[in-house]
Order: C-alpha cells, then sequence, then structure tokens
C-alpha cells in the first residue's frame, strides 16, 4: 500500500482537485463547487497528497447532516489506483464517523465500477437500494451503499 499525507482540503488544492475531478468523471464538479465546499461548515474534503511532491493523487468530500454522513466523491489519479489510496480517505471517514457517533455512511456507485464496490463491501457498505438511472454518460443507475454504526439506524 502506497502511503499518503492526508490532510484537509484547502483553497491551494482546488485546481488539483478540479483536475482529478476532470479525469475521473463524466460529470465533475467545477472549481466553483469545489470552492464552494470550503465553505460548507457541514462539509469535509480530504486530499491524498503523494509524501515525496505534495501533489494530490486522491481526494474525497463528506457531508454531515445531523448524524448522516453522506460521501459526496471519492477519486484517485488514474495512474494511483488499486494501490491503497481510497482505502486509506475512507478509513478517516469511517475513524470520524465513529468518533462523531455517526449513524450512518452512505454513498452511490455506478455498478459497473467493480473495484469501488469492492473497497466499499471491504469497509463494511452494503446495498441498501438503487437510483434508477442516475449517471448518464454513460447512462447507468447508482447503487446506494450505506455501512450503519448504530443498531436504531438500521430499523
Amino acid at each position: 500500500m502506497k502511503k499518503v499525507r492526508i490532510v484537509p482540503m484547502t483553497a491551494e488544492h482546488l485546481n488539483e482537485v478540479a483536475a482529478l475531478e476532470l479525469a475521473c468523471f463524466s460529470r465533475p464538479w467545477s472549481r466553483q463547487m469545489l470552492a464552494e465546499e470550503l465553505d460548507n461548515q457541514c462539509a469535509a474534503f480530504l486530499v491524498a497528497l503523494e509524501p515525496e511532491t505534495d501533489k494530490v493523487i486522491g481526494y474525497a468530500g463528506l457531508l454531515v447532516a445531523a448524524d448522516e454522513g453522506y460521501i459526496t466523491n471519492v477519486a484517485v489519479d488514474p495512474s494511483r489506483r488499486r494501490q491503497g489510496v481510497a482505502a486509506q480517505l475512507l478509513q478517516v471517514f469511517d475513524n470520524f464517523a465513529k468518533g462523531n457517533r455517526l449513524a450512518f455512511l452512505t454513498l452511490e456507485v455506478r455498478p459497473s465500477n467493480a473495484a469501488a464496490i469492492a473497497l466499499y463491501r471491504g469497509f463494511g457498505f452494503r446495498e441498501v437500494g438503487r437510483r434508477r438511472n442516475y449517471y448518464d454518460l454513460p447512462k447507468e443507475d447508482a447503487l446506494i451503499l450505506t455501512k450503519y454504526y448504530t443498531e436504531e439506524a438500521q430499523a
């Protein structure tokens, strides 16, 4: 596993994070959308930095509402995938959810993204639903994956 340095996203990371969005998603968030999250008190965006260069090689976003956590984005530079970068980002959110007694973390993922689904399942996420035609370019449903932290949240 490649060890990375994980820090909160700041304005100086925005250009690199926006470039990652373009490289990873068919409907990328704009630099402006990412910048707005810096001022969002309910948002926690993290970047994974290559220790040698401080280059952004991954990032992830989390929105918290009451005791619910919504993972908005997880992206890793295509040349750095399958090296544990996303897992290290997710571990921070998992620890945060436990430490802050969140009821659950949830996210959407393309059914065709087998590597991401395997990663999330490894963290204890399970499929709880499906959003029809959620994605386009190409058109695809979204699987809703959720990890529960409390017994009550599962009821």
